[in-house]
């Protein structure tokens, strides 16, 4: 296994390094075809989304339509489902009580305990597709058209251009991102457009930069309402120059007053969704399950929550997960451990051969609009260290700054001579082109590859971000629900060595729902869910069998559980 995600230094790397060496020789065709296609900045933006979407659309032969598996995945498109039928919240259930699961509330409201952006992405997959991946597919088309856009503002045309490539390559088709339904797409938009316009502000102080800039500000406080303060940190200090210069003040008021009016419709319907939803608008619906349930944890130097109502099972297993995460108080040689081993998360966002160009872009930090970057690195690095769980869509909004960074080393590689040779040159490419050959070569095996090539290569794919397969035995147990005739009800009882994998989830209509998932409880509490929906066939599913077992409910069954 190679400690460095995404990239292996065993003998599969021969191929990727024949065909890198390969594409070499061409590079000069190669370079004319983007000096010639980054002059049409239009055209570069439409073809790199429609690359990502085209090249994830192939793969549906192997790679079909991702199931939701988990808890995050089942909240967020409770919430997707709930904006599609165009509410913020749902009402409470009057049988509450059996659908209690984990990340989503059954009180003051039915909700997903998330923030709404991720959301808006599912609900428009569903509404106009029928589909709520569509959604997640087409938010991952605009990253790389997106990423492409903000980096032209720093860089020129055609280095922007290798960077919405390298976003393809990283962030398209075969990226977790893509395949799940929690991704991290509408923050990494949020942070491509916030800054995307800071250098355009700088140069021209525009009124549709600024509505830009304070969208993308609004934008990552619907989706990463905690991660948001760095962003609007990491805002204020690109300004610091003009800031100490009095003479630059009437110019920041001009372009503040539409970032601020831009930045006003994202405000209201945060506080919207929160009074929907938890019946106060300055309650966020992750505050409220905190207090509710104990989850998700609170920050390290902050106490342990304390659950405020009856846990099920599985729901005390991840209060108890968390809490053993997040320790007993913060210590400074924790707080460093937790830095030191989330200093490779980078990798999530780049190449690993495009490492080596990170050392000359710290060459350039001498420069504040390069040292400002880097400030920004670590503002996100040590901020987001306060939370003992890490996952890549937490700094999703500085993520473009990471290509960004990856491209001023490579223009100084570029550069670099060898006893008056330009030996950069040669070495900036070949860098790049083996970062192409590796996405190809992967893509290669995921579109062509047949069940048992997936199977022997995947150990050798460390970053295996595409679904693949049925390892958890969902698709299975859905294929023959749906077969069923009718509607159907299926009581979830785990086994008391349960793990952590979510089986209760529901749509935003429970009754009307083909499939209702329900906790077991008592035989009499179940008899009374099964009079609620007269009817419909009534299962019994033990998830933690392997594989999953689904039968028709027995009457007379145990063990069973209480809820209040």
């Amino acid at each position: 296994m190679s400690p460095f995600p995404g990239f292996h230094f065993g003998q599969i790397d021969i191929v990727e390094v024949a065909l890198a060496a390969l594409l070499l020789t061409q590079r000069a065709r190669i370079e004319a075809a983007l000096r010639k296609l980054a002059r049409h900045p239009a055209w570069c933006a439409a073809l790199l989304c429609a690359l990502v979407v085209l090249l994830r659309l192939a793969l549906l032969p192997l790679h079909p339509v991702p199931t939701a598996e988990g808890a995050d995945d089942f909240s967020y498109l409770l919430l997707g489902d709930t904006l599609a039928h165009f509410r913020l919240a749902n009402p409470t259930h009057a049988m509450h009580q059996f659908f209690e699961t984990t990340f989503v509330l059954q009180q003051p409201s039915y909700s997903s305990i998330y923030p709404i952006a991720q959301g808006l992405v599912l609900a428009f997959g569903q509404v106009f597709f029928g589909l709520p991946w569509a959604g997640v597919v087409l938010s991952m088309a605009l990253v790389s058209g997106l990423c492409y856009w903000m980096l032209r503002g720093w860089t020129s045309p055609g280095w922007a251009l290798v960077g919405g490539v390298i976003a393809v390559c990283d962030l398209g088709p075969l990226n977790s991102w893509m395949n799940c339904y929690w991704g991290g797409a509408v923050s990494f938009i949020a942070g491509c457009l916030a800054f995307g316009a800071l250098p355009r502000l700088r140069q021209r102080a525009r009124t549709r930069d600024a509505v830009i800039l304070g969208f993308g500000v609004g934008l990552q406080m619907l989706s990463r309402p905690f991660e948001s303060i760095f962003l609007d940190a990491a805002v204020v200090l690109f300004f610091l120059p003009e800031l100490r210069r009095r003479a630059q003040w009437s110019r920041l008021a001009r372009m503040a007053l539409p970032a601020v009016l831009a930045l006003l419709p994202c405000v209201a319907l945060q506080l919207l969704h929160d009074q929907a939803v938890t019946g106060s608008p300055t309650v966020i619906p992750y505050a409220l399950s905190r207090w509710q349930y104990g989850v998700p944890s609170t920050l390290t130097f902050q106490p342990l929550p304390v659950p405020h109502r009856a846990l099920t099972p599985t729901q005390q297993l991840y209060y108890e997960g968390q809490s053993a995460v997040h320790g007993d108080g913060e210590t400074p040689a924790r707080y460093l451990a937790r830095l030191r081993s989330r200093a490779g998360f980078c990798l999530f966002f780049l190449p690993a051969p495009l490492l080596v160009a990170l050392p000359f872009f710290l060459v350039s930090l001498r420069s504040y609009r390069v040292a400002w970057i880097a400030l920004t690195f670590a503002i996100f690095a040590l901020g987001c260290n306060f939370y003992a769980y890490f996952f890549p869509q937490y700094v999703a909004g500085e993520a473009c700054l990471f290509i960004l960074a990856v491209l001023i080393g490579l223009q100084r590689l570029n550069q670099w001579k060898w006893r008056g040779r330009p030996a950069g040159h040669l070495a900036a490419t070949f860098l790049l082109l083996l970062s192409g050959a590796h996405f190809v070569f992967w893509y290669s095996v995921h579109a062509l590859g047949n069940e048992r090539t997936l199977r022997t290569l995947a150990p050798l794919e460390s970053d295996t971000g595409i679904n693949f397969g049925d390892p958890e035995g969902r698709i299975a147990i859905n294929r023959r629900l749906a077969q069923a005739p009718g509607r159907q009800l299926v009581f979830v009882r785990y086994f008391s060595e349960h793990g952590y994998h979510e089986w209760i989830h529901n749509a935003a209509d429970i009754d009307a729902a083909r499939v209702v998932w329900a906790l077991e409880l008592s035989p009499g509490e179940n008899a009374l869910l099964e009079r609620y929906y007269p009817g419909r066939k009534v299962w019994l599913l033990e998830p933690d069998a392997d594989p999953p077992k689904l039968i028709p409910y027995p009457k007379s069954s145990g063990p069973f559980l209480t809820v209040e």
